[in-house]
């Protein structure tokens, strides 16, 4: 059987494991969800609700996983034919910083209703200053750390594509190409493509839904 992955289409965190999973030409049955009617069997699996959850009974990690980035280690450690974990030390402390503060002001900027006191163009403001620090690499290469994308790509231009997408307008005004091109490159991308098909809710006794549906190769 097949590794299952619960997975919702738009959310960063899944398309990040599903990115992973493609790369590492996996195969796995793919359940999309909808958030506001999370299937029992999914929260049965992972109380937390939240997407993805990757249950495996084979592989380097084994049960229930629950952590994008953990799905995303557990794929690569099986195959890395791309060489995304191929990166410089400075790759982890990127993915901290977009898990961490840019991720916390992106949320506070797209969600503001949600936070009482929030100043959202403060939190844009905060989330813009972050990725200024890696706008002028991006000016004189395709992705972070050379000519083709590496972990670190993966696990956090998910994440800018949100941001992005909050004001499009304003996003492509900004003053930053580098920045702009990397987020360019990666939506006109064959693997972007791919991990965003659209299936059906899952529900169940619905026929298997294998994913990756195309190959990379």
């Amino acid at each position: 059987m097949r590794p299952i992955l619960y997975s919702f289409r738009r959310c960063p965190y899944a398309m990040r494991a599903r990115l992973a999973i493609a790369s590492a030409g996996l195969e796995v049955e793919l359940r999309e969800v909808v958030l506001r009617d999370k299937p029992q069997e999914m929260l049965a699996a992972s109380p937390k609700g939240t997407v993805p959850v990757l249950i495996t009974e084979s592989g380097v990690m084994t049960g229930v996983i629950e952590e994008s980035r953990e799905i995303m280690d557990w794929a690569l450690a099986q195959n890395d034919p791309e060489g995304l974990c191929d990166m410089p030390p400075e790759g982890e402390e990127w993915i901290a910083q977009i898990e961490g503060p840019f991720k916390v002001a992106l949320d506070r900027y797209k969600y503001e209703t949600r936070y009482e006191g929030v100043e959202p163009l403060a939190e844009r403001e905060a989330a813009a200053g972050i990725l200024r620090q890696v706008d002028s690499q991006l000016r004189e290469r395709l992705w972070l750390y050379g000519d083709r994308p590496s972990f670190a790509d993966l696990a956090t231009i998910t994440f800018v594509r949100q941001f992005a997408m909050v004001d499009r307008v304003w996003f492509d005004q900004e003053d930053w190409p580098g920045v702009q091109g990397w987020l360019a490159r990666f939506l006109a991308s064959e693997r972007f493509a791919q991990i965003m098909l659209k299936y059906e809710k899952w529900q169940p006794g619905d026929d298997p839904v294998v994913f990756p549906a195309i190959s990379l190769n």
